[in-house]
C-alpha cells in the first residue's frame, strides 16, 4: 500500500500535527518563502512521488494567501509525481458565495473549487460546508464530514431535561434536527432574512422556547450578528438560558468577546477547525478537536473504507 505523506501550509499547522499525532505518522515539512516581487513560492520538502498526499489548509485570514499557498502546495504535489493528492479542507470560507442573489456578482465557491482541481487536488475532505450544494461545485469526490457528533457528546455531559436546539435560520434547520434528534430533544428555528454581510432581521422564533434551555446551533459565527438578533427574540420569548454551539469559531471584529458579555449567555461552544488566538478567548469559551474525526477519515481514504459509516455509529 502506498505510503501517507501529510504537509500543512501555514494556516492551520496545530490541526495538521494534532491529526498527524492521531494517524501516528509524521507531518512533514512544508516551506513557503516570499520572492522580492511579494510573489508566493511553496516547496513540499519530503518524498512525493507514488505517495498518497494530504495537504491540510482551512482558508482562514489572511484567505487570499492562505488559499495561494494551497494551490501552489497542489501544483508542487503534482510535480513531485504524487499518486493523489487530497485537500484537507477544515473550514472553506468560499462556501458562503454558493448562489447567484444579486446582479453581476461570482459565485465564488464554484470558482475556487475549479481552481483547485486545476491546480492537482485528487480528492476533497471538508467539514460542514455553508450549504448542501457547495458538495456539488467539485469536479472531484468531496467526503463531507460534520462536528455534530462532537458537539452533541459535549453538551450531553450538561442537563437536558428542559432544552431545546434552536437554529438561528430555516436554512440550518436541517443540521439543527440531526443534532436535537442526537440530543434526544425539541427542535425550534428562527425566521431570519438577511440584509447585508452584517445586518440581519429574525421577526419569531417558529417553536416552544419559552421557559427552556435554549442551544443555538449554527454553522459558523463570523460578527455574530444573527447570534445576537436571535438572542433578542429568545429574551422576548422569556427562555431560561442560552448555551452557543458552531462548527467554526471564526469570530471577527470582536464577536467573541461581544457574545461572552451576554449575561444569560452560559457557554459558547466550537470546533478547532479555524485557529483562535489565545488572546481572544474567553472564559465562556470551549473549543473541542475534530482532529480525531479527521485523521479517521484520512485513514478509512486510505484504506479505502467507507467514510459515510462514520456517521452510522452512535
Amino acid at each position: 500500500m502506498r505510503e501517507i505523506a501529510v504537509f500543512s501550509g501555514s494556516a492551520h499547522p496545530a490541526l495538521a500535527a494534532e491529526v498527524c499525532d492521531h494517524l501516528g505518522v509524521p507531518l512533514r515539512p512544508a516551506r513557503v518563502d516570499r520572492f522580492a516581487n511579494d510573489c508566493l513560492q511553496v516547496q513540499l520538502e519530503a518524498n512525493c512521488r507514488e505517495r498518497d498526499v494530504y495537504l491540510i489548509q482551512p482558508l482562514v485570514r489572511p484567505v487570499q494567501e492562505h488559499l495561494v499557498e494551497l494551490l501552489l502546495m497542489l501544483d508542487a504535489a503534482r510535480g513531485a509525481s504524487a499518486a493523489r493528492t487530497t485537500v484537507v479542507l477544515p473550514h472553506y470560507s468560499y462556501a458562503r458565495s454558493d448562489k447567484k442573489d444579486a446582479p453581476r456578482i461570482s459565485i465564488g465557491g464554484r470558482l475556487i473549487a475549479d481552481l483547485m482541481v486545476t491546480a492537482g487536488a485528487s480528492r476533497v475532505l471538508a467539514m460542514t460546508l455553508h450549504s448542501p450544494q457547495v458538495h456539488g461545485f467539485f469536479s472531484v469526490p468531496v467526503d463531507h464530514l460534520h462536528a455534530l457528533r462532537e458537539l452533541a457528546a459535549h453538551f450531553r455531559r450538561q442537563e437536558l431535561g428542559n432544552a431545546v436546539v434552536v437554529s438561528p435560520d430555516l436554512g440550518n434547520a436541517k443540521e439543527a434536527a440531526a443534532f436535537a434528534r442526537l440530543l434526544g430533544i425539541p427542535v425550534a428555528a428562527g425566521a431570519k432574512q438577511r440584509y447585508s454581510d452584517d445586518r440581519v432581521s429574525i421577526s419569531s422564533v417558529i417553536g416552544d422556547v419559552a421557559g427552556r434551555d435554549v442551544i443555538v446551533l449554527d454553522d459558523e459565527i463570523a460578527k455574530g450578528s444573527t447570534v445576537i438578533e436571535l438572542l433578542d427574540r429568545l429574551r422576548e420569548l422569556g427562555v431560561n438560558s442560552v448555551r452557543i454551539a458552531c462548527t467554526h469559531g471564526l469570530f471577527s471584529g470582536g464577536a467573541l468577546k461581544r457574545l461572552s458579555s451576554e449575561p444569560d449567555v452560559l457557554e459558547i461552544v466550537c470546533t478547532n477547525t479555524v485557529p483562535i488566538p489565545a488572546e481572544e478567548r474567553t472564559d465562556k469559551l470551549r473549543v473541542l478537536s475534530i482532529a480525531p474525526a479527521l485523521a479517521e477519515a484520512v485513514r478509512r481514504i486510505h484504506n479505502g473504507e467507507s467514510v459515510s459509516a462514520l456517521f452510522d455509529k452512535p
